[in-house]
């Protein structure tokens, strides 16, 4: 159990039990996949889930089979698309997490996966409208900031939804400039603290470094900090060869925000977390989802708190960053509307 706990530690700070808390159903869909075999695996042993629900197109379970040695109480079962497996896996969860997709390739955009992954998503958003509606819905699935609108716009056809339970998984950005900031300044990552807005995507993401806690960063340092932050994701693509995308530092990002959430639900105070979520801040521009710190509470969004002071430099990246939001979203609610 020491192993599991100071795995848990990664993104839960502190070690528990799991008799300390209420029980927990949480599903993965797209359990089998790059980012879904990590991100379960985080899962299992987080002593807040109590039951584990994993679905795959195919492999769901295998995996379930493989956790379900690791010697923490929480059950896993892996479900198969056959009958009513989707369906069973999703009854009864609090929370749903999306990594089912494809992955990018060298050369690919997160646009240039929105075809295959809006079916995915909108097909997988429509069972768990049906299944289990009041389940707060995390999405992974690239590109978040079209594929969250999809999972809305379902709600919406079914008259379920519910804007503080829908969240689209922005930890990842927050993660990486943590880490690339330290590389800089020669800092412990763990002690750096970045907020990013916006989006999920190349310019949509911003890096408010003017708030962390080496406000001086300008000139070209800066720069490269922001442009790394905003396409890290690159990186990983191109080292990778071709054969996938960032899927294990993706499933930190994802248990992290899971983690934060279930400690919300489940009763703490003052939990807070980047997320992009229907949000009020930009809506008069016409951007109906945005990505800022969130306070969490049981059922979801408790607060959305506003970006703060910036400067002229992080001004002229958010203004970049809605421009392409506003495509973003269109895109994600036409498709619905085009493909119900």
């Amino acid at each position: 159990m020491f192993a599991a706990r100071r795995t848990v530690n990664l993104f839960q700070k502190r070690a528990f039990s799991a008799s300390a808390f209420n029980a927990s159903k949480v599903a993965v869909l797209g359990a089998a996949g790059g980012i879904g075999q990590p991100l379960s695996l985080l899962l299992k042993l987080n002593p807040r889930v109590s039951q584990l629900a994993l679905y795959d197109i195919r492999g769901a379970p295998g995996v379930a089979a493989d956790l379900s040695h690791i010697n923490t109480n929480s059950t896993v079962t892996g479900y198969k698309p056959e009958g009513t497996g989707l369906k069973d896996c999703l009854e009864g969860s609090e929370i749903i997490l999306i990594p089912a997709g494809v992955p990018r390739k060298p050369g690919m955009t997160r646009d240039d996966l929105f075809n295959t992954n809006a079916s995915i998503v909108r097909d997988l958003a429509k069972a768990a409208a049906e299944a289990a509606p009041k389940a707060l819905v995390l999405v992974i699935a690239n590109p978040v900031n079209s594929t969250v609108p999809i999972v809305a716009e379902v709600y919406k056809a079914r008259n379920v939804y519910d804007p503080k339970r829908l969240f689209g998984i922005t930890t990842l950005d927050v993660v990486r400039s943590s880490r690339f900031i330290s590389q800089v300044e020669k800092t412990n990552p763990a002690n750096e603290a970045v907020t990013v807005v916006g989006g999920h995507s190349g310019v949509t993401i911003v890096p408010l470094l003017s708030q962390s806690s080496h406000p001086s960063i300008s000139g070209e340092v800066r720069d490269a900090l922001v442009k790394r932050i905003q396409f890290g994701g690159d990186e990983v693509v191109q080292a990778k060869d071709g054969a996938g995308s960032a899927t294990l530092s993706m499933a930190m990002a994802g248990a992290r925000f899971a983690e934060s959430l279930l400690r919300a639900a489940q009763g703490e105070k003052g939990v807070i977390e980047p997320t992009f979520v229907d949000s009020p801040l930009y809506k008069d521009q016409g951007v109906d989802f945005f990505a800022s710190r969130v306070e969490l509470g049981p059922n979801g969004v408790e607060q959305i708190l506003p970006v703060g002071k910036v400067n002229e430099y992080e001004q002229g990246l958010l203004d970049a960053s809605l421009v392409d939001l506003k495509k973003n979203i269109k895109k994600g609610v036409d498709f619905v509307k085009a493909n119900p």
